[in-house]
């Protein structure tokens, strides 16, 4: 069974850092480009960053130079480590991959950043 996990969400103070997971199985994770998403309240789920079969990233404006995205394909794990969190990065954050031609995406991890 083909399956994204995310894990590692949390309550943060504004400035302060988080790292979240995702651990993929059922599938080669080091053949699939990997992505991760949020989606605030009310609003559309938005792309934040991937990470391509080579580890090369990139990343949406409002995150570059605070989150950094990266694999551990021998863990079968992709990572978003996110720095000087604002309070509007609170979301709820998914990992996403196209496998046989659809879409999977995990079930989601919560981050909440306080004023």
């Amino acid at each position: 069974q083909v399956q994204l996990v995310e894990s590692g969400g949390g309550l943060v103070q504004a400035g302060g850092s988080l790292r979240i997971s995702c651990v993929g199985s059922g599938f080669i994770f080091s053949t699939k480009t990997m992505g991760w998403y949020r989606q605030a309240s009310g609003k559309q789920r938005e792309l934040v960053a991937t990470i391509s079969l080579g580890g090369t990233p990139t990343y949406v404006n409002s995150v570059k130079g605070r989150f950094t995205i990266s694999r551990d394909n021998t863990k079968n794990t992709m990572y978003l480590q996110m720095t000087s969190l604002k309070p509007e990065d609170t979301a709820d954050y998914y990992c996403r991959m196209i496998y046989a031609n659809r879409e999977v995406w995990g079930q989601g991890t919560q981050v909440t950043v306080s004023a």
